[in-house]
């Protein structure tokens, strides 16, 4: 079986040469660095935000920033104002001539420690932030093919031992179900929460759809994406019944449809889980069908938005 991804992408050439920020300043991608007493090196102390760019504007750029920002507050890591992370979001882009099909990856870390070890007082200077710009365009065999899903015997921790609302670096135990599903012959891996029920995959945001309506979990064990959001608000203002409550594989396996969603991928179809193909294994069907063309939309929405200075 050919392993595929929600973030595969058509390779693109300019990448080889694209600029990195690191704390306001540029580095050829080959020459960009950070010190092995960086705090997320050391213990993955760190947050971080994916972000798209799209006809020359950041997509939902003020949601992203709030939940960056209040990742900053929760764990205690004064990143300056929104303003200046936006105004070093929109360096990056012109110091790489960059307008769209663009992923950019935002990370924050505590800082450089003067010797290993956890605790911040140890903590030399200010936080690092990276900014990695890349031209990337989804693998459209991927979004039009879908993929598969095995489930993991790694479970999504509770919120009292590492929030799964935070977007932070300390990412081992989805990395670990990933390995799991992979070695299994799967794409990619679908998580339970500790009570059993099914809370998302390793990377992206799960949905099935049941009796024509949208089922995902209750939010308490998986990142707020962005695009799970926006996909619930368009669902809600198309009419769709959806809920935000506990399922079970059971209901996995009956479901009509199910797809994944994400910042990189939009909306990407699931065929198969756990060996049981979903609906007919063929794409999107048509609940995933009409929420992508309402997904595309509100990004258009959005983009225009920013072009005539509304947000």
């Amino acid at each position: 079986m050919t392993t595929r991804s929600t973030h595969a992408a058509v390779a693109d050439d300019r990448n080889a040469d694209v600029e990195i920020y690191i704390n306001g300043e540029f580095f050829h991608r080959d020459d960009a660095k950070i010190s092995v007493f960086d705090s997320a090196f050391l213990v993955g102390d760190g947050i971080w935000e994916g972000i798209r760019l799209h006809h020359d504007h950041f997509a939902f750029l003020d949601r992203h920033l709030d939940r960056l920002f209040a990742a900053s507050r929760a764990v205690d890591l004064d990143i300056g104002t929104r303003e200046q992370i936006a105004a070093a979001l929109r360096s990056t882009i012109r110091r790489n001539d960059m307008h769209d099909d663009v992923h950019v990856r935002l990370m924050i870390t505590r800082g450089n420690k003067k010797t290993p070890s956890q605790h911040p007082s140890n903590v030399i200077g200010s936080p690092n932030i990276v900014i990695i710009a890349e031209h990337k365009r989804a693998d459209p065999t991927v979004a039009t093919e879908g993929i598969s899903l095995f489930t993991a015997t790694v479970r999504r921790p509770p919120p009292d031992t590492l929030d799964q609302r935070l977007n932070c670096h300390s990412k081992l135990h989805e990395v670990v179900a990933l390995i799991q599903a992979t070695k299994a012959g799967a794409d990619e891996a679908l998580m339970l929460d500790p009570t059993g029920a099914v809370a998302t995959c390793n990377a992206t945001n799960f949905f099935v759809v049941r009796d024509d309506a949208l089922w995902t979990s209750t939010g308490h064990y998986n990142l707020h994406g962005i695009t799970r959001a926006i996909v619930l608000e368009q669902a809600r203002h198309a009419g769709i019944e959806t809920h935000e409550a506990p399922f079970s594989l059971t209901d996995v396996y009956a479901a009509s449809e199910a797809f994944v969603t994400g910042t990189f991928g939009g909306l990407t179809p699931v065929r198969e889980i756990d060996g049981r193909t979903i609906g007919d294994g063929a794409g999107l069907g048509p609940v995933g069908t009409r929420l992508a063309d309402l997904y595309r939309r509100a990004i258009d929405a959005d983009v225009s938005a920013r072009a005539q200075g509304v947000s």
